[in-house]
This record gives structure tokens, sequence and C-alpha cells, in this order.
């Protein structure tokens, strides 16, 4: 006999083996037991993900409806990765608008077949711009775009060896691992372990550096300079990923590369138009001959329909827009700047950032949900609960991001919600 768990009730009950599903044959049951096995780890680890079912409110975000249980509710989005708020943009609609009534809704298909739209090789050329580059390819997804290019290059230069910061994104993580070939991990943003790895190796041979820009969860910057200064001493190319920098920082928008004056010695730089530029979509930008080999040899880019020639007018509106203004940047750090100050004065636990996202330590999964579960239940606040894998085990924490439309008066009303849940769970301060 066995003990097992009610899955409805979480009593305990005595079975014999995992609970039989009746309605599943007997010749499958070993493949539900392995699926519910996993589902029943991920719930006990604290870290099920449960997705918000929300509605965002055109031309008042952060204000949207949430939608639960058969009701719905006004709440305000603090986790959204749309930072300039573009996505909600009046120039970027109306591009979309134009677009949709020109040429209808999709691609037709793949780059090579038909997918490739005027559209698509306009934002092509305003990216390569921006970055100040001789060429840049479209994605379908930032996660695509860096695990593609990634996983190419070192299939096409079979004795590269990957330096991989320890903190890079799954998504720079996979792509590595499709590759196949050699790596190292550096410890995060350190140049003298970076350093030392390098020194294993002799100036032939073939080396790529991988970092970001912006670390997403922590919030804080990679010293890109002293990384260019170690790859031009060591031989190596460099490869950076600009998701949450891009839009961001600069004068025009093109990143923390732009901003620190590096971005013309980073050899490939990746990033988004999901984030700042706020609709969807990954791109690489480099030389037109290191583009045109992942453009010929890339599975994920090949043998996919191409974005949306609306998404595309979208984008494409959103960075021109976003390349002549820069009241967007300088609003979201000062609301950024707001927040952390607030709960800083509140003696929250807000974790150290120089960028414009804000995490707050809670460090248990458990606890990590029950305070986003009460902030929307119970306020109308959202924040989605960041647990492991996203970050290591035991930093699990709240990940705000304040827009340039976060007032004054909501701040305060999350840091005072955020300070009652901290006095009923007994949270630690500070």
């Amino acid at each position: 006999m066995g003990t097992g768990k009610d899955r409805e009730s979480g009593h305990t009950s005595e079975t014999v083996g995992p609970p039989r599903d009746h309605n599943i044959s007997p010749f499958k049951q070993l493949y539900h037991d392995a699926i519910l096995a996993a589902l029943d780890q991920v719930k006990d680890e604290g870290r099920y993900r449960v997705f918000a079912d929300i509605a965002r409110k055109k031309g008042n975000f952060p204000e949207a409806c949430h939608y639960a249980n058969g009701k719905v509710s006004d709440i305000k989005v603090w986790c959204s990765n749309d930072y300039l708020c573009m996505g909600q943009h009046p120039v970027v609609i109306e591009a979309m608008h134009k677009a949709l009534d020109e040429v209808g809704a999709g691609s037709g298909g793949t780059r090579n077949i038909s997918g490739t739209t005027h559209y698509h090789v306009e934002l092509e050329g305003e990216l390569a711009s921006l970055h100040h580059k001789e060429a840049a390819l479209l994605f379908t997804s930032g996660f695509i775009s860096n695990d593609a290019t990634i996983s190419t290059l070192a299939k096409v230069m079979p004795d590269i060896v990957m330096f991989s910061d320890a903190m890079n994104h799954a998504s720079m993580i996979d792509g590595i691992r499709r590759g196949g070939g050699k790596k190292e991990i550096f410890r995060h943003n350190d140049m003298g372990h970076l350093e030392e790895l390098l020194e294993k190796y002799p100036l032939e041979q073939p080396k790529l550096i991988l970092f970001e820009s912006v670390y997403s969860m922590d919030g804080d910057f990679a010293p890109i300079a002293d990384i260019c200064d170690l790859a031009e001493r060591h031989n190596a190319l460099t490869y950076m990923d600009e998701v949450h920098g891009v839009g961001l920082y600069g004068p025009h928008g093109g990143g923390l590369g732009e901003r620190d004056g590096v971005m013309q010695r980073v050899d490939i730089i990746e990033g988004t138009l999901a984030k700042a530029f706020g609709v969807m979509g990954g791109y690489i930008a480099s030389s037109k001959d290191l583009v045109d080999v992942i453009r010929s040899y890339a599975s994920g880019f090949i043998f996919t329909t191409s974005l949306s020639p609306v998404l595309v007018a979208g984008i494409l509106a959103s960075v021109r827009y976003l390349k002549e203004h820069g009241g967007e940047r300088a609003k979201i750090q000062e609301r950024a700047g707001a927040l952390k100050k607030a709960l800083e004065d509140a003696n929250l636990p807000v974790m150290v950032s120089p960028s414009h996202i804000v995490p707050v330590l809670v460090g248990d999964p458990v606890r990590c949900k029950e305070v986003t579960d009460r902030l929307l239940e119970e306020y109308g606040i959202y924040v989605q609960p960041i647990n492991y894998p996203t970050v290591p085990k035991g930093t699990e924490r709240l990940r705000l991001t304040p827009g340039p439309h976060h007032t004054d008066d909501m701040i305060a009303e999350l840091v005072d919600a955020l300070n009652t849940i901290w006095d009923d769970f007994e949270l630690p301060r500070g």
C-alpha cells in the first residue's frame, strides 16, 4: 500500500500506486502518471504558475480588466514588459490599422516563400541603422532570435567556444546547448573570471562572449566596454542581448550600448520588439555577412511563417517614434526612481538596481505567490510572482516595472498594500 494525495482536497489517502483515471486506457496510464507526477512536483515546490486572465484598457493602461470566477474586476498592472506603453501609443495603433486596411492580416508564408513584405524590409533597415550595423534580421520572438542565432553560429563554426555569463537568459542557454559545442560559464559580470577562462585558449581558437546589457530580474548592467576590451585582447566575438535595454536607453533608443558609446564595438546585437517597442518579435543586427549566414542556415528562421505585416507596421512606427522622442525614456526612469524611494522609505526589501526594473525580495516561493494573490484579490493590483527557474531558489521576488503612466497615487496605493501584506505575513524588511 502507498500513501497518495487526493488531487482536489489535498487530503492524504491510502492507495495502491498512483490514483487511476478510469477514462484512460491501461496502456496510456503510464504516460498519464508521469504527467501528473511532473505537475505535482512544481506544485509541491510552490512554483506552479497560474496565468492571470486580463484585458488592457486601450488608452488607459496600466488600468486593465481581470477575469476570474465568472466575474470581471478593474485592476492596475505593475508587471508589464510593455515598458514605455508603446503598445497603446496612437502612432503605433494607427500604423497597424493602416497596414491592415492596405495589405490584410497575415504575411502569407515564410520569408523565403512570399512572406517578405516591404514592411519587413523597411524594419530591418531601420533596426540596422538604430544599432549602426550593416544589416538586421527579424525573427518571430526574442527567444527564437537568440536560440536560432547562437545555435547556428556553433554549427557553422564547430570549433567555437561559447563564454556565457552565469545569469544569461534561458534562450541564450538553449542556443548554446543546441549548438552542441564547447562552453565556459563565467561568474556574473566577473571580468577577472572571464579573462581567466579566455586565457585557457589560444588566440586562433574561435570564441564568442555572450552577455546581456540589462539583466531582467536583478535590473543590473553589464560592463560592456570591459567585455569588449577582453574580446579584442583575446580575439573573440561579442554577442549582446539588448532585450531589456533597446528603446529604453541611449539618445535614440539604441540601448545601453548606445548610452555607453560602445555599440559599434559589439559584433552582434540581439533585441526584442515586444518590450520597449510594445508589439512582438525579435531581431539581430550585425555585419551583412553574419546576418546572411544566419538567414541561410538557421532553421528557426527559415521554416517559420514571418511576422504579420500588421505587427511589423506597428513596430516600424514605434522604432521611428522612439528614435526621435526621448520623453517616454525620461519618464520611465523618473517613475522607477520614485517607486524605489517610496519602497525604501517604507523599509520594504527593494533590491538595489540601477535600471528601470524594481525587484522586491520575498525569498520563498509559497509566500511570493500568496503576496501576489492578495495584491490581486484584495487590492486590484496585478504583480506576477517570480520563482525558480526564472530566478535562483531562495531569491523569489516581485518584479515591478513602473511605466510612464503610473501616477504618484498608484505608487502610494501599491506601497500601502505591500506594507499591510508584509506585516500580516511577518515578512523580512530592509
